[in-house]
Protein backbone atom coordinates (compact mmCIF):
# COMPACT_ATOMS: atom_id res chain seq x y z
CA UNK A 1 0.00 0.00 0.00
CA UNK A 2 2.03 2.71 -0.85
CA UNK A 3 -0.63 5.38 0.11
CA UNK A 4 0.39 5.03 3.45
CA UNK A 5 3.91 5.28 3.06
CA UNK A 6 3.50 9.09 3.75
CA UNK A 7 1.66 9.00 6.64
CA UNK A 8 3.53 6.38 8.24
CA UNK A 9 7.08 8.58 7.97
CA UNK A 10 5.14 11.28 8.89
CA UNK A 11 3.81 9.52 12.39
CA UNK A 12 7.73 8.33 12.45
CA UNK A 13 9.38 11.82 12.37
CA UNK A 14 7.00 13.39 14.52
CA UNK A 15 7.63 10.36 17.22
CA UNK A 16 11.30 10.74 16.84
CA UNK A 17 11.54 14.57 16.82
CA UNK A 18 9.66 14.51 20.08
CA UNK A 19 11.69 12.17 21.92
CA UNK A 20 14.76 14.52 20.50
CA UNK A 21 13.08 17.53 22.11
CA UNK A 22 12.05 15.96 25.23
CA UNK A 23 15.74 14.30 25.92
CA UNK A 24 16.96 18.20 25.12
CA UNK A 25 14.86 19.06 27.86
CA UNK A 26 16.10 17.35 30.05
CA UNK A 27 19.35 17.74 29.66
CA UNK A 28 18.53 21.66 29.32
CA UNK A 29 16.81 21.03 32.98
CA UNK A 30 20.02 19.08 34.39
CA UNK A 31 22.15 22.00 33.14
CA UNK A 32 20.75 24.21 35.38
CA UNK A 33 23.11 26.44 37.52
CA UNK A 34 21.82 24.73 40.56
CA UNK A 35 22.84 21.12 39.73
CA UNK A 36 26.16 22.53 38.04
CA UNK A 37 28.14 20.72 41.05
CA UNK A 38 26.38 17.46 40.15
CA UNK A 39 27.39 17.79 36.62
CA UNK A 40 31.02 18.46 37.96
CA UNK A 41 30.74 15.40 40.36
CA UNK A 42 29.55 13.09 37.04
CA UNK A 43 31.89 14.60 34.13
CA UNK A 44 33.91 11.42 34.24
CA UNK A 45 30.34 9.27 33.51
CA UNK A 46 29.00 11.73 31.12
CA UNK A 47 31.09 12.48 28.00
CA UNK A 48 28.47 14.21 25.56
CA UNK A 49 29.33 14.10 21.85
CA UNK A 50 27.55 16.51 20.69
Amino acid sequence: MPQMAPLNWLILMLYFSSILILFNLFIFTINTPSNKKYINQNNSNFNWKW
